[in-house]
């Protein structure tokens, strides 16, 4: 069996090619180690796995069109996962264009690219931040997503619609994964969890935005990747469209929210990184900013349903684990 992880020297990438590794499985790995945070972390991440059979690792970037179509032809991928994105969505609002290139234009590539392959199933990260400021809660995937408020909620929305067309008029198999607020060792710089511990660790103060009233349905990393690796050998059958309106035309296209279904106050949140740190926060308490969402929490019946799984790691345990491992990456 052989999968093509793209972004995989990023957060959920390197962690998901560690699993499917460990289980056998022939991992070929692709991603542009953009600046956006820094690239010796990515660096690192790459170098735990290059030593071990079974990885092969490509510097390529998903807007390379012909060098994406070659590693197609060159290859023969069972399982194709897309982690590969620009994240984040207050830089979405600063820098669009880099969200376009690689969320739109990168997007289809990939998808051009599967078409013309004989894969089983396309799995791609989706988000969260689809949902806007949906005033239902929990968050179902059925829910009107129609009005996101940032540019990378919008590229995100507009991968799940570009992956139903393919799946509708080329019959390729495609489940979208709407991850939510995901933390753990390894993670990414940029997220709050880690600016937090980096900032409460120096002395320095922690930005707090909405004045603390924020609510997050934080995921750690394990439980994401058991989710997708539950789901990676489920690819739809053509009558598999869910949660959408009865009229929509049959595909071979599901989504999934992967949550931990209990949102937890940022307040909390910070409690349980202090008490790790051994160390108070100095709070300056800031208004919500643009693109920002006062609560997050997901619907997972689904997920329930087809694979009997639910994400379960207290922030307790998952906060120990990141700080025992932030401690000993930076010393």
């Amino acid at each position: 069996m052989k999968a093509l992880i793209t972004g995989v020297a990023g957060f959920i990438g390197y962690h998901l090619a560690q699993r499917l590794l460990v289980e056998g499985v022939e991992v070929y790995g692709i991603d542009n180690l953009n600046d956006y945070y820094q690239v010796t972390l990515k660096k690192d991440r790459l170098a735990q796995l290059q030593d071990k059979p079974g990885f092969t690792f490509q510097f390529l970037d998903l807007c390379d069109r012909q060098g994406i179509t070659e590693l197609f032809q060159s290859h023969r991928f069972e399982y194709v996962v897309n982690l590969a994105a620009q994240a984040g969505v207050r830089y979405s609002i600063e820098n669009p264009h880099a969200y376009v290139d690689s969320n739109i234009v990168g997007f289809v590539n990939l998808l051009e690219a599967c078409r013309h392959s004989s894969i089983q199933h396309l799995v791609y990260a989706s988000s969260s931040s689809v949902y806007g400021v949906n005033p239902k809660i929990p968050f179902a995937v059925g829910d009107n997503v129609d009005h996101p408020i940032s540019l990378y909620a919008a590229s995100k929305k507009a991968n799940e619609l570009m992956a139903y067309t393919y799946s509708h008029l080329f019959h390729l198999p495609t489940t979208g994964l709407r991850f939510f607020t995901v933390y753990g060792p390894w993670g990414r710089p940029d997220m709050a969890y880690f600016k937090f511990t980096q900032a409460i660790e120096a002395g320095t103060p922690i930005d707090v935005y909405n004045f603390g009233d924020m609510k997050r349905d934080f995921t750690y990393i394990d439980d994401i990747i058991e989710g997708i690796v539950r789901l990676l050998p489920l690819a739809p059958q053509l009558e598999d469209v869910n949660s959408l309106e009865q009229s929509t035309p049959q595909a071979p296209y599901k989504l999934y929210n992967i949550g931990n279904n209990n949102p937890v106050a940022l307040v909390r949140f910070i409690e349980v990184i202090e008490a790790e740190l051994g160390k108070k926060a100095q709070k300056n308490f800031l208004p919500m900013q643009p693109g920002d969402v006062p609560i997050t929490y997901a619907d997972v019946d689904d997920l329930m349903r087809d694979v009997g799984f639910q994400p379960t790691t207290s922030i307790e345990e998952g906060v120990a684990r990141f700080v025992q491992w932030y401690r000993s990456y930076y010393g």
